[in-house]
C-alpha cells in the first residue's frame, strides 16, 4: 500500500507541474498553419503587407491571430460571422470564418477564442467578399476571458478583413433560435 501511495502522490505532483507548465506553452504556440483550407487554394494569391498583417496578430492571451500570412482574393467566396445584436458595430467585424456554424456554441467560443463578455453569440451574417480584397488568413491566438476561462491558440483558420464594410456584399442576416440536444 505504501507503494502506491508514492506512486500515486508522484503521479499527481508530475501531473499539477505539467498543468502548470504545459498549459503555458500550449496556449502560447501557435497552432497550424496560415494557409487558405485546401478547397479555397485557387481562390487566394499570398502578398506581402507588413501593415495588415500586424493589425490582424495579437499578443498571447488577448485574442486576434496567432500567426498569419497576407492574401488578395482572386474569386470571391462566402463568409460567415457570429455577432453580437446589441452591438450593431459588431455585425461587420473583423473576423470571418470560412464555413458557417455548426454544434455546441462551447466548441465554437474554443475554436475561435471567443470569451463570452465579447458577444452572445446570437446573430449571425453572411456575405459574399470581394474580389481583390486583401485579407489575412490564420490561427487563433489565446484568449483569457476570466481567471476560470482561458481559451488556448486554435488550429482552426479564420480571414482577418481590415475594412469588412467596403470589402463585403450581398449579406444575408439571421436570428439564433434554441435548438436543444441530449448532452452526454
Amino acid at each position: 500500500m505504501n507503494n502506491l501511495y508514492r506512486v500515486l502522490v508522484n503521479y499527481i505532483s508530475v501531473s499539477i507541474m505539467c498543468l502548470t507548465f504545459c498549459y503555458k506553452v500550449y496556449a502560447n504556440e501557435c497552432q497550424g498553419k496560415p494557409t487558405p483550407p485546401i478547397w479555397l487554394k485557387s481562390t487566394f494569391r499570398e502578398i506581402h503587407d507588413d501593415s495588415l498583417l500586424n493589425k490582424a496578430l495579437g499578443e498571447p492571451l488577448n485574442g486576434g491571430l496567432c500567426q498569419g500570412k497576407v492574401y488578395v482574393l482572386n474569386k470571391s467566396i462566402r463568409l460567415y460571422r457570429v455577432w453580437n445584436s446589441t452591438n450593431p458595430d459588431s455585425k461587420l467585424g473583423n473576423w470571418w470564418p470560412f464555413l458557417p456554424p455548426k454544434g455546441a456554441i462551447k466548441n465554437y467560443r474554443k475554436n475561435y477564442a471567443i470569451c463570452y463578455q465579447w458577444s452572445p453569440l446570437d446573430k449571425l451574417i453572411s456575405c459574399k467578399i470581394k474580389i481583390g480584397t486583401k485579407v489575412v488568413i490564420g490561427n487563433g491566438q489565446s484568449a483569457k476571458c476570466s481567471p476560470y476561462l482561458t481559451y488556448p491558440t486554435s488550429a482552426v483558420k479564420q480571414i482577418f478583413i481590415s475594412t469588412p464594410s467596403k470589402n463585403l456584399s450581398k449579406c444575408k442576416t439571421f436570428i439564433g433560435v434554441f435548438r436543444w440536444q441530449t448532452s452526454n
